[in-house]
């Protein structure tokens, strides 16, 4: 084994005399995780560090290509290499391990640099030439209706939802529009939520921000039990029917049915997340659930997947009994969706350019899935995927005896932000809960989705070795 040193630094690089290349990048990457090479650290040029350590200049040049693909460095003709700033760092999930995490797999999130800039420029350009003068007025409380229309005839082609136009309310966020929803909700006397027992916090706190206590139903491999729901007085249960989030298993047909039922006796609200339910790739998707009972169900849907968070709209097909409710919230609290943005988006869909990007999407997912799949298979095969292959995130099942923490731990160490199942949980732990990693495969770029997933199933593996 030769040693070699960043020329200017008091840093040394044990190289392998068999695989240099592999170990001059593990050791740059575990330097830049633990801080050892700060932000902003000017390397040497190729050439300077190839000499120093004994080693090919192309070596060299090619490992400073590959992490600077990967996020870990950045570099400019004429102005060197050098240690770039983590993305994703500062909002990474706390950990035991501390340290920087260029690969993002936390679930939920999406690539936001891979959006389909050209069509939306070019739907952009048009919408404007052709928008009239008052449609730069203030929008309607509900929507632009050119956007409610389109979302009418897009929800029903694609997901079955039984709706009309005058159906559609048009926010910035999913969490926008529950939080209108719970306000509607609290005004008409309600006092309780019901959620499943794993899901975003954030939606949690939205339904404690509106005053209500949530309540948790617990998940099992047929979705949420709904039977659960049965003396717990509430007056809405939030559900991801389609892909449940996290753990990735569909509501049951039977379950559905009896969601519906329990909803028409309690004289309550289902509230249907349709989270990943255009991204089904192993056969076609589960309808919504909305088409069951329109009177009871409001089907929640977001543009932030297919496209990116910062288009900043999202739809619910609202009941006619809670419609003017959720308007009301809307018209007192104000800050409605940009009105460009839904006439844009509303030529995106008539188009069918929107059915495109899910298409390229839905294809890109399923690719990444199938290759953590492989990896899994390959190098970690006591671990397995759960759930449908479908969406943006997988839970990974671990070996009994396996600790989430450790995995999370061991794959902070190798530059990669993830959680467990448990950081989803909503109360105490369920009896028999399996131990799981939560695999967020749709925010790394292209350039570097493969190495991300190969470092964690990586530490999939340590942790069982």
């Amino acid at each position: 084994m030769s040693e070699g040193r960043i020329a200017g630094l008091d840093l040394h690089l044990p190289l392998s005399g068999t695989r240099p290349a592999r170990a001059l990048e593990d050791a740059i990457r575990s330097l830049v995780s633990t801080g050892a090479l700060p932000v902003g650290t000017r390397l040497p040029a190729a050439r300077a560090l190839a000499a120093d350590l004994g080693v090919a200049r192309n070596t060299v040049a090619d490992v400073y290509g590959r992490l600077t693909a990967e996020g870990w460095l950045e570099a400019r003709i004429g102005a060197g290499t050098w240690v770039a700033a983590a993305p994703g760092a500062a909002s990474a999930p706390a950990s035991r391990a501390s340290v920087a995490a260029p690969f993002e797999l936390r679930g939920g999130l999406v690539d936001a640099s891979d959006v389909e800039h050209a069509a939306w420029s070019a739907q952009a350009r048009r919408a404007l030439a052709e928008l009239p003068g008052t449609a730069f007025s203030y929008p309607p409380a509900a929507g632009a209706p050119a956007l409610r229309r389109s979302l009418a005839v897009y929800l029903a082609r694609t997901r079955g939802v039984a709706v009309g136009p005058d159906d559609v309310v048009v926010g910035t966020g999913f969490g926008d529009l529950l939080s209108l929803i719970c306000r509607a909700l609290r005004e008409r006397g309600a006092r309780r939520i019901a959620v499943e027992a794993y899901g975003h916090e954030r939606h949690r706190r939205i339904v404690a921000a509106a005053g209500l206590e949530a309540v948790a139903v617990r998940v099992d491999d047929d979705g949420a039990v709904v039977d659960d729901l049965e003396g717990m007085d509430a007056a809405a249960v939030v559900l991801t029917p389609a892909h449940q989030f996290p753990t990735g298993v569909p509501l049951s047909a039977a379950r559905r049915r009896a969601v519906v039922e329990w909803a028409r006796r309690a004289d309550a609200i289902v509230l249907e997340d349709d989270y990943d339910g255009e991204f089904r790739y192993d056969r076609r998707s589960i309808g919504a659930l909305q088409a069951l009972a329109p009177d009871r169900v409001v089907y929640l849907g977001t543009a932030s997947k297919a496209l990116a968070p910062a288009v900043g709209l999202a739809w619910a097909v609202v009941p006619a009994a809670l419609r003017d409710d959720v308007v009301a919230q809307r018209e007192t609290g104000g800050a409605s969706a940009a009105g460009i943005h839904q006439h844009v988006l509303a030529r995106f869909i008539d188009t069918f350019a929107y059915d495109r990007a899910v298409r390229r999407r839905r294809a890109e997912f399923r690719s990444r899935r199938e290759l953590l799949e492989g990896l899994l298979a390959e190098r970690a095969p006591t671990a397995s995927l759960h759930g449908l292959a479908a969406g943006l995130q997988c839970l990974v099942r671990l070996p009994a005896g396996i600790v989430e923490g450790d995995v999370v731990d061991a794959a902070a160490r190798r530059g990669v932000a993830v959680q467990g199942l448990g950081d989803y949980r909503f109360g105490a732990a369920q009896d028999g809960e399996p131990a799981g990693i939560v695999v967020g495969y749709g925010a790394p770029s292209p350039a570097c989705v493969e190495r991300a997933l190969e470092l964690l199933v990586e530490a999939v593996a340590a942790a069982d070795g």
